[in-house]
């Protein structure tokens, strides 16, 4: 069969297995579950003989240290997609949660269930343990799944496939309710975006160039981020010592995830004494500070930003640090420049704070907290699926219930309408 009739075929395979899926039990979604936990585990041999195979490729190919890191499935990476199997399983199941009952004047009760959306379709790229989580949580929300991930990871995504299918069987559930796209031909993304009678929502997971090309090419509805510019605003009433070690958690713990700071903002009135304090400790971790005139005059060792830095996810240790007059001048540095992912006020000031919370547009506000805390784990989703920065039907980290929505539910005992 051609790469176009492949999918057709997985495609229409996973719209049959998510019927069966919308009306499991919890208690078999979780059976499932366990079985592929143990399954990883029985076949964790396998699984990296398999991932070998794509570690060997990419260094022929010359795949840069961190890419490789990423694509690695080492003991610590196994245990930890077992370990994230076996608490999908201890979540509320959202499938069927009633809501909102309300008698009408007509006499019907009216209120809303959670269903299943249907077929989830993954683009994804480098790490093949998207492959599990995904798949985990759309199996616990009642969806079939259809992955695509990255040519750099194909044989180790296969051979996951391979077993959570055989996971799937062995609990005599259909296996194209998990499958991945078997081939590396990047035509396959492109025809998988049109299949909008089959696949109800597409969550891409990537670079920003692989996210605009997926919103740009796709006929089924799309959850996204592009980037995650998130900035921390240090107000005037901040406590400078806890100001510092935001901004070093925010920055240096993992620079390169969406999550991290990209641009500190800090109030004029405390950037004298709080500048140079935070640039020592940036600057002792290896960070390079790209500041406004104001900010290279506090601390020497920055270099003059441009106005490129200013949209910038550098995902790596570079901050752009600017001076702002006060609470309102950096919310309007936000407003131009953030990417609506998170948003962080350093303050004692409660009204500055509420402000904050209030007016910023982002999927994530926060108080005196680091921007690495924006995650569906730390947020008690659980795991997540990704992290949208649109507005329908998702807004921020997603987990069992953003891959859900409601009907409306009517009992009546005879009503007719007038």
């Amino acid at each position: 069969m051609s790469i176009e009739q492949t999918i057709k075929q997985m495609a229409v395979a996973a719209k049959k297995a998510a019927h069966a899926m919308s009306i499991l039990s919890t208690v078999q979604k979780n059976n499932v579950l366990g079985r592929m936990a143990d399954a990883l585990a029985a076949q964790k041999s396998y699984i990296q003989a398999e991932n070998a195979k794509d570690l060997e490729a990419g260094k022929a190919k010359g795949l840069a240290p961190a890419m490789l890191d990423r694509l690695q499935l080492s003991d610590k990476v196994m245990d930890s997609m077992i370990k994230g199997l076996r608490e999908v399983i201890a979540l509320p199941d959202p499938v069927g949660e009633i809501s909102d009952m309300g008698r009408r004047p007509s006499g019907i009760t009216v209120g809303r269930m959670r269903i299943p959306l249907g077929v989830i379709g993954m683009i994804y790229e480098s790490r093949p343990n998207v492959t599990v989580d995904a798949a985990a949580l759309c199996l616990k929300a009642g969806n079939a799944i259809l992955l695509r991930g990255g040519s750099e990871a194909i044989h180790s995504n296969l051979a996951l496939a391979k077993v959570l299918q055989d996971a799937l069987v062995a609990e005599q559930v259909d296996p194209a309710a998990i499958q991945v796209i078997p081939t590396t031909d990047r035509a396959a993304v492109t025809f998988m975006l049109q299949l909008d009678e089959q696949i109800d929502l597409i969550i891409p997971r990537g670079g920003e160039g692989l996210i605009r090309f997926v919103s740009e090419n796709s006929r089924i509805p799309v959850l996204k981020h592009y980037k995650g510019v998130c900035h921390v605003f240090v107000d005037d009433s901040a406590q400078l010592d806890m100001g510092v070690r935001i901004v070093m958690n925010a920055k240096v713990q993992r620079p390169g995830v969406c999550n991290a700071l990209e641009t500190l903002l800090v109030h004029k009135d405390i950037a004298a004494a709080f500048l140079p304090a935070v640039a020592k400790e940036l600057l002792a971790a290896g960070v390079e500070i790209r500041g406004c005139a104001q900010t290279c005059k506090l601390v020497p060792e920055a270099k003059a930003a441009t106005p490129e830095d200013w949209p910038m996810e550098f995902l790596a240790l570079i901050l752009a640090v600017k001076v702002v007059d006060d609470l309102d001048g950096a919310m309007a540095h936000i407003r131009q420049y953030g990417s609506q992912h998170t948003e962080v006020i350093v303050t004692e000031n409660y009204s500055h704070g509420q402000r904050f919370i209030r007016e910023v547009d982002a999927s994530a506000v926060m108080i005196n907290a680091s921007t690495r805390f924006s995650d569906g784990g730390e947020f008690g989703l659980g795991a997540e699926i990704g992290i949208s920065t649109t507005k329908l039907h998702a807004y921020g980290p997603m987990g069992l219930k953003e891959l859900t929505t409601k009907k409306f539910i009517v009992y009546g005992d005879g009503q007719v309408r007038a």
